[in-house]
């Protein structure tokens, strides 16, 4: 299989809320959009230093990772952060890796927007249509 890239955008959360209750402009949510790489190896969303930054998102520990050589490196777990792709969104903390130069949208992010990578197409695609399926244990409502 190919590499599979997505845009996606990023907001700050915190920022949202701050202008839902009129703190902040709405146009002062900070947000980027990227390209990021679809990694169906890596557990989180993966970002840049300096996208942090960009986005304003606080660091909330600090983390040992180990990346996909097996090397062990330190890592920083943000903040919350919203991930849209196309008409679905979905709030997931990003790991910051030193040295990174790629976004990475892995397996977490993949299923809370419920997505998946068709083999065929080398795409993004829905696992159940086009719009997003919140699938709910039904052991919740007995």
């Amino acid at each position: 299989m190919g590499m599979v890239q997505a845009e996606i955008c990023l907001k700050n959360i915190c920022d949202e809320g701050l202008a839902l209750h009129g703190y902040i402009k709405t146009e002062e949510i900070r947000t980027a959009t990227v390209t990021a790489i679809v990694d169906t190896g890596a557990m989180s969303l993966v970002i840049t230093e300096e996208l942090r930054q960009k986005l304003g998102l606080e660091v909330k520990q600090e983390k040992t990772v180990r990346i996909a050589n097996g090397q062990r490196v330190p890592g920083k777990l943000t903040e919350a952060v919203e991930v849209r792709w196309k008409n679905r969104e979905w709030a997931v903390q990003a790991l910051v890796i030193p040295g990174a130069d790629n976004i990475l949208l892995g397996t977490i992010p993949l299923e809370g927007l419920d997505l998946m990578v068709n083999p065929v197409t080398q795409e993004l695609t829905g696992v159940h249509g086009e719009d997003a399926e919140y699938l709910v244990l039904q052991s919740i409502f007995a």
